[in-house]
């Protein structure tokens, strides 16, 4: 009996870290370059059990384990925009950013020009080119970004020439799982890992990258998740009502 609650107890665990999991990715489905998180679980087998009365399957108990949570990658579709400022990163590239914290890394391509001229994003981190933050001059227009990132202008009132601003940095890494999320659609490369530049990833001006959640795929899960819980609570409850019941049987001694 005691068994029975304390698997319920794990699964109940569980469950809510899924739906944790499964609601921010909800919240997340209209964030540019959004990347949504999945959760692994896995049996964990109690040990044998040192009593050798215990026989066959009795032996083993077996529980719920939170494993891990990992990031999807995949690419989420392509909006045109039409706002020259507006990149999405077509490939597994990341666009560098600098932040107080640090150098961070990004998805979303919603940038603009703030009051100093730099490129940053949608939350005012600079956007890093390939010899640091890209800059504009008052006199710039008709930007154009390339597929390879390489940022040019007019300049004034030259009709004929265009002059390059710098080359966004798009890097790439190993294992991007090993990338942490920090909020603000940022990832931080952790100890040991190691920004390397991208040159096959591409960049896509009047675009930005949706999130790649699927909204009906996640709100069924959500919809999954909620009722498997309602079904472990009550097999507690039931589990719960027995164990007194037999605790009140016991304590009924005859006269």
């Amino acid at each position: 009996m005691e068994n029975a609650l304390l698997i319920g107890l794990s699964r109940q665990m569980m469950l809510q870290r899924e739906l944790d999991v499964v609601a921010n990715n909800v919240a997340n489905v209209n964030t540019t370059g959004f990347k949504a998180d999945k959760s692994l679980f896995e049996e964990y087998l109690m040990p044998v059990a040192r009593d050798e009365h215990f026989v066959g399957r009795d032996r083993r108990v077996s529980f719920v384990n939170d494993r891990a949570t990992y990031r999807d990658f995949t690419q989420g579709p392509l909006q045109p925009t039409g706002n020259p400022l507006d990149v999405a990163v077509d490939g597994g590239a990341f666009l560098a950013v600098q932040t107080p914290a640090g150098e961070r890394y990004t998805r979303d391509g919603g940038l603009q020009i703030n009051e100093r001229g730099q490129l940053v994003t949608a939350a005012g981190h600079p956007v890093l080119g390939t010899n640091g933050p890209i800059v504009f001059q008052q006199t710039d227009r008709d930007i154009t970004i390339s597929p390879d990132g390489t940022v040019t202008v007019l300049e004034g009132n030259n009709t004929l020439a265009d002059s390059i601003r710098g080359k966004l940095r798009l890097v790439g890494f190993a294992d991007a799982q090993a990338l942490t999320k920090e909020g603000a659609n940022l990832f931080a490369a952790g100890p040991g890992v190691t920004a390397q530049a991208d040159t096959k990833a591409q960049v896509r001006q009047g675009f930005i990258e949706k999130s790649n959640v699927n909204a009906v795929a996640e709100m069924s899960r959500m919809i999954g998740v909620t009722r498997a819980y309602g079904q472990v609570a009550t097999m507690l409850q039931q589990q719960s009502d027995l164990r007194r019941s037999a605790i009140e049987r016991l304590a009924d001694v005859p006269a």
